[in-house]
């Protein structure tokens, strides 16, 4: 395997990366095993970030495009790392009427993400939905499969503190 990147060093530890080059050498040769790698490395890392695409490309001997290629085709790979928690806010029409852009709003405020962001913890990851079939309970905030309904700004920090609680 090449030698470990200095980037790669600095998200996960040596004995990731020996599982990591595990997962590699239970594939390499086999047809078909670049996706497999990819599922098995996000389960254990969390997500594909560059160095970690590179390390796959060489280690299977593949372009690192074809590998970036995949990651990037696929919506359930991801190159940003994700948070424990997923917080999801409908912005459709019945909720953004309700208050959504507001729920919205405080998350981006109280927790300074963005939408499509991870906490700085890597608690909570942040996303919003155009419609979640749950309109008569509107504004609708979801966490994992947690459905909040008729949430009120002034309730998300509560709601979501009970996420931060957990072991």
């Amino acid at each position: 395997m090449e030698t470990v990147n200095a980037d790669l060093l600095t998200d996960f530890t040596p004995e990731l990366i020996l599982k990591l080059d595990g997962i590699i050498k239970r594939y390499k040769g086999k047809a078909g095993g670049l996706i497999p790698v990819l599922e098995e490395t996000q389960v254990l890392l969390g997500y594909l970030p560059i160095a970690v695409q590179k390390r796959i490309a060489a280690g299977l001997n593949l372009p690192p495009s074809r590998v970036y290629g995949v990651v990037t085709f696929y919506s359930f790979f991801t190159m940003k790392p994700r948070g424990k928690h997923t917080v999801r806010v409908c912005l459709g029409t019945a909720c953004y009427v309700r208050g959504g852009k507001a729920l919205s709003e405080t998350l981006r405020k109280e927790f300074d993400v963005e939408e499509g962001e991870t906490t700085s913890d890597r608690l909570f990851t942040y996303e919003t939905v155009r419609c979640l079939g749950a309109c008569g309970l509107g504004p609708v905030l979801v966490v994992d499969d947690d459905v909040h309904g008729r949430m009120k700004p002034s309730k998300v920090r509560e709601i979501l503190s009970h996420y931060s609680t957990e072991s």
